[in-house]
């Protein structure tokens, strides 16, 4: 398996909470050599005042448990 599939995998994991509360979001890249996820927050999670700490605190924390190449998350 792939990084990025397996990044793909914990994201959709991820995804239900974050539908939930009428957000989503898309993976857009991974930068290989900085260990950089770029993400793409949609719906209500674009304007949410807590988007930031749901950012680093739950999706980066999540998938860099699960996926070790992973050492930041940013949204764009």
């Amino acid at each position: 398996m792939t990084t990025r599939q397996k990044i793909e995998e914990v994201l959709e994991g991820i995804r239900p909470a974050i539908r939930s509360d009428g957000g989503d979001l898309e993976f857009l890249e991974f930068h290989e050599e900085e260990g950089l996820v770029l993400l793409r927050l949609i719906g209500a999670c674009h304007a949410c005042p807590i988007s930031d700490m749901t950012l680093k605190q739950g999706i980066e924390r999540r998938l860099q448990m699960a996926v070790p190449e992973v050492r930041a998350v940013q949204a764009v």
